[in-house]
């Protein structure tokens, strides 16, 4: 069954990094041979809180896309992205880092699903007004979200898995972890340009013509941009008060969802037509193959095999688990990997005296899921769900080109994460 799981897996991640097939046709096929082999049964695949689909996150997406699909019939992404536009005097390069600025702070307050869900179909307006590429900036902020994520509880799924298992809170997480992040965001704004170099000639015409729009001309219902704000700043609160008012995310977005499909008065074809199906079903193929990695032992051993290299030393520890989590979450999807990583560092800091040193695992760990989401295109949600989205708009993004841009980023991250987590706390702890 091992043999099964990891080839299942081996083959359908080379199908999806070579393109040879659909990444939805790809996930699926390798989750049908798990099921029909037998490494997996129902039960498991489909109802175990460990082997099987995380239907918060499915769901998650679902409730989100549902009321990004309603929003987007007011007309306010028209109205952001010229405003955005202009706010940059029609610079492509100041359009980017504007954005993934905004993405990166936002992806700290709701979580990097959401905020990409909400600035795609802004960025892909944004660009087709300017006559340019939206790959190179669809990218860039996805890359960004998981960088803002990581500041906060609320900010990446694996954050909140984390918390659960540490017993960390929403305010551990903006002390320890948002320094950081905002030095890691100033280092990637400064390579942006550098980055995607050739990415930025814009036509002049195209410029002076965006600059003479009128961002008010395009909301199209006043009344539903009100609805549809009320509900988000209701969804967004119960996010952000989670630890408080204890309820899941996907049943706040669902909840939402259903409030706003009530009181809108649009018609089911027009919000369903928005839902990104391949995407959340390339999410279950996915979450079943790595489920059958779970139950067969591999991941929980190469885990283990990290801790037990450690040799009781705690900075060895921490740098070990930075680059380990980085490199696999990038792999399997940091969701799944933090969830089997969780119960061995829980394990690990039992066995260092100095709490400080053992909370430094904690954020070890988070650091590089956070960041290591951004090494390919199957690392984290958000990456999937704008590579759903560009794809739909007819902009599809491979693979390798995102993993190309990707790879550097979580390198730098990485390397700039493990200097922070020795002075901090070994230094000058």
């Amino acid at each position: 069954m091992t043999a099964v799981a990891v080839v299942a897996f081996v083959v359908a991640y080379l199908l999806i990094a070579t393109e040879r097939i659909h990444k939805t046709k790809a996930a699926l096929g390798g989750a049908a041979v798990v099921l029909a082999l037998g490494v997996l049964d129902s039960g498991e695949a489909f109802f175990s809180h460990d082997t099987g689909i995380d239907w918060d996150v499915i769901l998650l997406l679902f409730g989100m896309m549902v009321i990004v699909g309603i929003l987007r019939q007011t007309g306010i992404f028209e109205y952001t992205a010229i405003w955005a536009a202009k706010r940059a005097k029609g610079s492509p390069v100041r359009i980017m880092i504007l954005l993934t600025l905004i993405t990166a702070v936002a992806s700290a307050f709701l979580d990097n699903v959401t905020t990409v869900l909400l600035i795609a179909p802004v960025t892909l307006l944004v660009c087709d007004r300017l006559g340019i590429r939206p790959v190179p900036f669809l990218i860039a902020e996805v890359l960004a979200s998981n960088i803002g994520g990581a500041a906060t509880l609320i900010g990446d799924p694996p954050n909140i898995i984390i918390a659960s298992r540490s017993g960390l809170t929403f305010n551990d997480f903006l002390v320890h972890m948002a320094p950081i992040v905002v030095l890691e965001l100033a280092v990637f704004t400064l390579i942006l340009p550098l980055l995607f170099r050739g990415s930025f000639d814009a036509d002049p015409s195209r410029i002076a013509d965006v600059m003479a729009l009128d961002e008010r001309e395009t909301i199209q219902d006043q009344g539903l941009l009100i609805k549809c704000g009320g509900v988000l700043l209701a969804v967004f609160t119960a996010f952000v008060t989670h630890s408080v008012v204890h309820i899941d995310p996907s049943v706040v977005a669902l909840l939402g969802a259903g409030v706003l499909v009530l009181i809108s008065g649009v018609e089911s074809e027009q919000y369903l037509s928005g839902v990104e199906w391949e995407t959340l079903l390339f999410f279950a193929g996915l979450f079943v193959m790595v489920g059958g990695l779970v139950k067969t032992g591999v991941v929980e051993t190469m885990a283990q095999w990290a801790t037990d290299a450690t040799g009781g030393n705690a900075l060895v520890a921490v740098m070990l688990i930075l680059l380990v989590s980085a490199l696999l979450s990038g792999i399997i999807d940091n969701i799944p990997y933090v969830a089997t990583m969780s119960p061995l560092v829980a394990d690990l800091t039992g066995t260092i005296d100095n709490p400080v040193h053992a909370d430094a695992l904690w954020w070890s760990l988070t650091l590089g899921a956070d960041f290591g989401g951004n090494l390919t295109a199957v690392g984290a949600s958000a990456n999937v769900v704008m590579l759903g989205i560009a794809a739909r708009a007819g902009t599809p993004v491979s693979f390798w080109e995102f993993t190309r841009k990707g790879a550097v980023v979580t390198t730098i991250t990485i390397a700039v994460a493990a200097p922070y987590l020795w002075l901090r706390y070994f230094v000058f702890s």
